[in-house]
């Protein structure tokens, strides 16, 4: 197949998991033998750049330090964008195009893709359809969802003297129901859930779990030690790495010494200040380590910790940390938020407590520090679904398949 991929961000030039997430989709689909151009924004670069792969043409509105426009200014982004596309399109003859993360792109890009009769298939791991569609600036005005006395009346003048029309050729723009999702799939059931509740057609949607590269993780070594607790991943309140400092508090509380908590990962100077003080506070300090690691580290960051304690306190859409720790075979401690709970079967994969209850998540780490059986049978369990449902072999196979009945589908 020949794959035009579609996506606000790609590597080296990205934020997260979901841009490292459709590169390693991506480099699977080639070493199927598929042809595949990726087509990005300008983000991180001067200009345009075209390497083979990836065309970094699209412009950006608004997010990661870019400037937010005026109206007028974001017509010019607009008709730009748009161009651009129609001009992939035309040059590389796709196939079918993969459509991944909108944040920060033009929503309205999704209209010509419906004209261009192409098969569509959008890749959904965020929340970029369900809260950031209809923020869209652009599409926003033109449905009169913002502006005031001002913006009626020029809309109004732009209709009645026929430029909206003009307008509209070049940079699409239409009533929100008309933007149609016929072929889509989710990271996770939750994910589907939460956008055909902001009310969108997507029940139809199948669901692709996110992968990891289980053959790159280390797996933990055989063994009954149980002291070295881990929390990795962005230091915010969302992530809520202040209950598992409170649930070291409550353990010490009860008189354990033995247990020692390492944080790993990065975030607002003021929330890493306010951890630390939480840790002094609660006469911890001493057993509470912060530091960092690089992406490469942290596939044999797992096995060098006796259990995962994973307090993610809102609707992920499917964590990939739970994902990596399990594959190590290493315990798991977790909250039920989002697509978490289409994982995590509680006493049979991994533990599950109550979100952001430290006096819980202090009951379910002595639970695993008493009963090194069930520990071990645990997180032999959690290695053995991971490994065998959620590789990123798997997930690429299952999104080839979709990509090739999409194309079947026309």
């Amino acid at each position: 197949m020949k794959i035009l991929v579609l996506t606000n961000l790609y590597p080296p030039h990205a934020v997260g998991g979901y841009e490292e997430r459709c590169r390693d989709v991506i480099e699977g689909l080639r070493e199927r033998g598929h042809e595949v151009r990726v087509l990005t924004s300008t983000h991180g670069v001067n200009g345009e750049e075209k390497d083979g792969l990836v065309h970094r043409r699209l412009w950006i509105h608004g997010f990661y330090g870019h400037p937010w426009r005026s109206i007028l200014s974001l017509f010019q982004l607009e008709r730009h964008n748009h161009k651009v596309l129609r001009e992939e399109i035309a040059e590389f003859g796709p196939e079918v195009v993969h459509v991944w993360n909108m944040g920060g792109l033009s929503k309205a890009l999704l209209l010509t893709l419906q004209e261009s009769g192409l098969p569509v298939v959008y890749d959904v791991s965020d929340h970029w359809i369900a809260r950031s569609l209809r923020a869209d600036v652009w599409l926003r005005w033109w449905n009169g969802d913002t502006g005031g006395a001002g913006a009626r009346l020029l809309r109004a003048l732009l209709r009645g003297t026929g430029l909206a029309s003009s307008i509209r050729k070049d940079a699409p723009y239409a009533r929100w129901e008309e933007i149609r999702f016929e072929r889509i799939y989710f990271c996770s059931d939750f994910l589907r859930r939460i956008t055909a509740k902001a009310g969108y057609a997507v029940e139809h949607g199948a669901v692709i779990y996110c992968g990891v590269e289980t053959s790159q993780i280390a797996v933990r070594p055989e063994g009954d030690d149980f002291r070295k607790l881990l929390f990795a991943g962005r230091l915010s309140a969302d992530k809520d790495p202040l209950t598992a400092i409170r649930a070291m508090g409550v353990l010490r509380s009860r008189g354990e010494t033995t247990l020692q908590l390492f944080i790993y990962g990065k975030g607002d100077a003021d929330y890493v200040a306010h951890l630390h003080a939480a840790a002094a506070e609660l006469g911890v300090a001493d057993a509470v380590t912060f530091g960092a690691v690089t992406r490469a580290e942290m596939q044999t960051l797992f096995a060098a910790h006796d259990a995962l304690i994973f307090t993610s306190a809102w609707g992920e859409p499917f964590a990939l940390t739970p994902l990596e720790a399990m594959a190590a075979g290493v315990p798991t401690i977790c909250t039920l938020e989002g697509g978490s709970a289409e994982l995590i079967r509680h006493e049979v994969n991994a533990l599950a407590f109550a979100t952001g209850d430290a006096g819980d998540l202090a009951e379910r780490i002595l639970w695993l520090k008493a009963r090194p059986v069930e520990r071990a049978k645990i997180a032999a369990e959690g290695k053995r679904e991971v490994r065998a449902r959620f590789g990123r072999g798997t997930m690429v196979d299952e999104i080839e398949a979709y990509l090739r009945g999409s194309v079947a589908h026309v």
